[in-house]
């Protein structure tokens, strides 16, 4: 009785891994599906008149940075999220390895939430520098 109650816990345990994977890769391929096409838009949408499509140096480097610092905190986000579940799902289990593989993707997330606020306007302005 209990072996079945093990392999049938044990099955789904495998299957709530399987949809987590799935939902986050396709949360995320979402995601950046629509932020390229926001950057698309943004990027093209500042044509002279009714003619043809131009964008100066200035207005696409900030645009080209608001869309890398936003994949970068959906990332990071994501990873975060990720991370966190693991860790809540180690601690329900008593997995020591979960906890640790959890934890250290939280972290991760939360770096990369930290260094797209703090590097990103860096570099803008070390672009928009290097333009001038």
């Amino acid at each position: 009785m209990n072996n079945v109650k093990n392999l049938k816990n044990e099955k789904l345990a495998i299957r709530c891994r399987k949809a987590k994977k799935f939902t986050v890769v396709a949360v995320m391929g979402l995601m950046t599906m629509v932020m390229a096409s926001m950057f698309a838009m943004a990027a093209f949408a500042e044509g002279e008149g009714g003619g043809g499509v131009s964008v100066s140096t200035s207005s696409f480097i900030s645009t080209a940075c608001k869309v890398l610092k936003a994949l970068i905190i959906l990332v990071g986000g994501g990873i975060g999220v990720w991370g966190l579940v693991n860790l809540v799902e180690g601690y329900g289990s008593d997995n020591p390895g979960s906890k640790s593989q959890g934890m250290k993707q939280l972290m991760a997330g939360i770096a990369l939430i930290i260094l797209a606020i703090a590097l990103v306007p860096e570099l803008e302005g070390m672009m928009s520098s290097a333009v001038q």
